[in-house]
């Protein structure tokens, strides 16, 4: 798949960003996929080629951007659990610095840039995202209601808004957790609060999962897990883009 580097003009500057896309020429059904808190990196464009061989555009943007290029901070190629705590000690300040009202501003740009590029066709979009992503994902679909028709999110803190902000989504939802991030009994609560809002969703925890299972250049990554991410990501947005 063709992969773009890209520059996405924002209230506060510009986002480096790239594409994935098919290279048959054409346009698209578009996806902005949120990464991880780890941020872009070569496990990040195989799995935004894997989605664009499905045949969408997908984009993903540099979270992290008013810090600097990415990658903001320097990573090694597999983030083992030996590592992970120094890592976070650089992450955690970019990740509290983004506040909702950044994330909100930056997905106004997103969308905005993504609907606009000549390889993207006219229609709804879907958001995806992966842990932190997650929650950016989710906040995005709530605040573009009419444009955004899919919202996949997996081993993220979905939850973490509360009830009024699943009151605003109309997006086709689906949940992915970790096995080690939520129990039965807060999926039940997650779940229940989703029925309250009228959701239309699927969320379940996936089995023998811990937090980050979908990313293969961690100690998290499950396989088995990732491949029924695309086994429920792909038909999500078939359903929901391609035959809109």
């Amino acid at each position: 798949m063709p992969i773009k580097t890209l520059h996405i003009p924002t209230a506060d500057g510009q986002a480096d960003a790239f594409a994935a896309f098919p290279d048959c020429g054409g346009r698209h059904p578009g996806v902005l996929m949120y990464a991880d808190g780890f941020g872009i990196r070569p496990v990040l464009r195989e799995m935004a080629s894997e989605l664009a061989g499905h045949g969408y555009y997908v984009l993903v943007p540099n979270l992290f951007y008013r810090h600097g290029p990415a990658p903001v901070i320097a990573l090694p190629e597999h983030i083992g659990e030996e590592v992970r705590p120094s890592v976070f000690a650089q992450l955690m300040p970019l990740i509290e610095a983004h506040t909702t009202e950044r994330v909100l501003s930056d997905a106004d740009a997103y969308l905005s840039f993504l609907t606009t590029q000549p390889e993207v066709g006219a229609g709804p979009v879907a958001v995806t995202g992966y842990c932190i992503g997650g929650l950016l994902a989710m906040r995005t679909a709530a605040a573009h209601p009419g444009q955004v028709a899919a919202l996949a999110a997996f081993h993220g803190p979905v939850g973490v808004d509360g009830p009024d902000l699943f009151s605003k989504l109309t997006a086709q939802v689906h949940l992915g957790h970790a096995e080690g991030d939520m129990t039965p009994e807060a999926l039940g609560e997650l779940n229940q609060a989703l029925d309250a809002a009228g959701v239309g969703y699927t969320s379940e925890i996936y089995p023998g999962t811990i937090h980050g299972f979908t990313m293969s250049d961690t100690d998290a990554f499950n396989p088995v897990a990732l491949q029924r991410h695309w086994d429920r990501l792909l038909p999500l947005l078939d359903r929901t883009l391609v035959n809109s």
